[in-house]
C-alpha cells in the first residue's frame, strides 16, 4: 500500500478569496514505512502573504519572490501522488487549495480526486478521541511525539509530525511485510528465518536510554487509551 502524507502552507485561509499555496511537503510511505522519497517545494504565489499567515509559518514575500509558480511543478507533483492514498490533517483545507491551484494552472489537470484517494486524519482523530482537542500539536502531546523543535509551521515539518501521529493513531509501525508475502517468497527464505520462533536467539538487553524511551512510549499509550496498556499487564 502506497500512501503520501501531505501538508501545505498558504498565503491565507480561503482559496475562494484568491489565497494561494506557498509550500507543499509530501512524505511517501510504503506499507506504513517511510520510503525515503519526498516532494518539497516553495512556491511564488504572485500575491502578498497575509500577516496572520506569516505569523504562523514565518515565510515572507521576499523569500518566495524567486520560487517557481505552482503551474511549473504541477505535473511533477501529480506524478508523485498518482494512485496513492493522501494522508492529510484537515484534508478539506489542503484539498480545496490544491484543487484551486490545479484549475488555475490547467483545467485539464483535473482535481485531486482524479489522481489520489484522501484520508483525513482530523476525522480519524475526532472518531478516536471524541470531545478532545485534535489539532496536530494536541495529538503530538497525547501520543508522546516530540514536537518541541516546531516553533513555526512548515509543510515538510508538519508532514513528518503527521507521519508519526498517523502511525501512532492507527497502531504504530506496520508489520514486517511477511503476512502478505507470497508462499514462494517465504519458502525461499533461509531456514533460520522461517523457523525463528523455534530457534535459540541471542537476547540483547535494553540499555538505560532505550528503557527510558520505552517507558515514555508506554506512558503515551496509557494516556491515549485511558489507562489501558497491554504492555503493562
Amino acid at each position: 500500500m502506497r500512501q503520501v502524507v501531505l501538508d501545505t502552507e498558504t498565503t491565507g485561509l480561503e482559496a475562494g478569496k484568491g489565497h494561494r499555496i506557498i509550500e507543499i511537503g509530501c512524505i511517501e510511505l510504503t506499507e506504513r514505512r517511510p520510503s525515503g522519497r519526498r516532494f518539497h517545494r516553495y512556491l511564488n504565489p504572485q500575491r502578498a502573504v497575509d500577516d496572520g499567515a506569516r505569523a504562523v509559518h514565518g515565510i515572507s514575500d521576499e523569500f518566495l519572490a524567486d520560487k517557481p509558480l505552482f503551474a511549473e511543478v504541477a505535473e511533477e507533483f501529480l506524478a508523485f501522488i498518482e494512485g496513492a492514498e493522501l494522508v492529510i490533517h484537515n484534508a478539506a483545507f489542503d484539498v480545496s487549495f490544491l484543487d484551486a491551484e490545479l484549475t488555475q494552472a490547467d483545467p485539464a489537470l483535473g482535481c485531486i480526486a482524479d489522481h489520489a484517494r484522501v484520508l483525513d486524519t482530523l476525522a480519524l482523530a475526532r472518531e478516536k478521541y471524541p470531545g478532545q482537542r485534535i489539532s496536530l500539536d494536541a495529538l503530538c502531546k497525547r501520543l508522546a511525539i516530540d514536537n518541541r523543535h516546531r516553533e513555526l509551521h512548515g509543510a515538510l515539518l508538519d508532514a513528518q509530525l503527521l507521519v508519526d501521529v498517523y502511525l501512532a493513531m492507527t497502531g504504530g509501525q506496520g508489520d514486517l511485510g511477511l503476512a502478505s508475502a507470497p508462499a514462494a517468497t517465504l519458502s525461499a527464505m533461509p531456514a533460520a528465518v522461517q523457523s525463528v520462533g523455534r530457534t535459540a536467539l541471542r537476547v540483547r538487553r535494553a540499555d538505560t536510554d532505550e528503557s527510558a524511551r520505552h517507558e515514555t512510549r508506554l506512558h503515551g499509550i496509557e494516556q491515549a487509551s485511558r489507562g489501558r496498556c497491554l504492555w503493562r499487564t
